[in-house]
């Protein structure tokens, strides 16, 4: 059994890449160490994904591309 990530303290910022419209909002958290939390914005209550920190690293050079 899995137990769940305490994320009551993190800090969750929209990514610079979100339209800006209100319906492609990314936001992650960066501030949780040794993993990237990310979450659509319009669900602040839903779903979280948690990612370690080397594969969101490398996400990230990936689509920076």
């Amino acid at each position: 059994m899995k137990r769940a990530t305490d994320l009551s303290t993190a800090r969750w910022r929209k990514s610079s890449y979100s339209d800006g419209g209100g319906t492609n909002c990314l936001e992650v958290a960066d501030n949780c160490p040794g993993m990237t939390p990310v979450r659509d914005s319009k669900l602040p209550d839903g779903p979280v994904l948690v990612f370690g920190a080397s594969p969101w690293a490398s996400f990230v050079e990936y689509v920076s591309r």
